[in-house]
């Protein structure tokens, strides 16, 4: 059986080191880059299935090597950040990062937010697409095109996404769809989840402040009403 592969990216040699032993230890096979440069020549050339993203890079931003790889790979991201604010946050996911783990953070969450970043929703649990007005999502090809022109949305948007449309007209607790795409173990990531909401709103609102398709249930969760 093939192991999956991840990208590490990161300067510091004890970090990658240290990255490398944990992941290694649980069937991960691994490969490294130190630079901007090397992080994007590696995703072409050795298509890992996931990349471990250092923002502070010895040729330039990490934030960089997202915008870059975003133009030929959808392949997830998940930054190792001292970010902690919302706007720092909104900053990474809008460049197309996937996940962020705020540093310093344990092997075992780390891990686990790579097994949510590696999982994809079976294609038979959902239509081939869905189409209404000037949205369409392309369940298959991972794709969203309104009005015309595709939007660029992260695996965990889509995955959100996804999600409240197979269930559409429910309303899904903030608990079941944080489970749902954290993992049953996550714990403190109602932030994160209401951070994504954010952003898919302003991709596939008309009006992102008076959202028509993904509606809030106060205090309880969310409901997608497209149908």
């Amino acid at each position: 059986m093939l192991r999956e592969l991840i990208l590490l990216v990161d300067d510091d040699s004890a970090i990658r080191k240290m990255l490398r032993i944990a992941l290694e230890a649980k069937g991960y096979e691994t490969i490294e880059a130190i630079s901007r440069k090397e992080a994007i020549e590696s995703v072409a050339l050795n298509s890992p299935k996931l990349v471990l993203l250092d923002l502070q890079l010895p040729d330039g931003s990490g934030l960089d090597v997202i915008k870059e790889v975003r133009t030929f790979s959808e392949i997830p991201f998940i930054v190792l950040s001292v970010m902690s604010s919302e706007e720092d946050k909104i900053a990474l996911l809008d460049s197309g990062a996937d996940d962020y783990i705020t540093k310093p953070f344990s092997m075992g969450e780390l891990l686990a937010r790579i097994r949510t970043a590696l999982r994809r929703l079976p294609l038979e649990e959902t239509p081939s697409n869905w189409d209404k007005e000037n949205l369409v999502v392309d369940f298959v090809n991972y794709q969203v095109i309104k009005n015309n022109i595709q939007v660029r949305l992260t695996p965990t948007e889509f995955q959100i996404l996804t999600f409240l449309i197979k269930n559409s007209g429910k309303v899904i607790t903030h608990d079941v769809l944080i489970k749902k795409i954290w993992g049953d173990q996550a714990l403190n990531e109602m932030n994160s989840l209401r951070v994504h909401i954010t952003q898919l709103r302003k991709k596939i609102e008309d009006f992102p402040s008076s959202p028509h398709l993904l509606l809030t249930e106060p205090g309880i969760g969310y409901r997608w009403v497209g149908n």
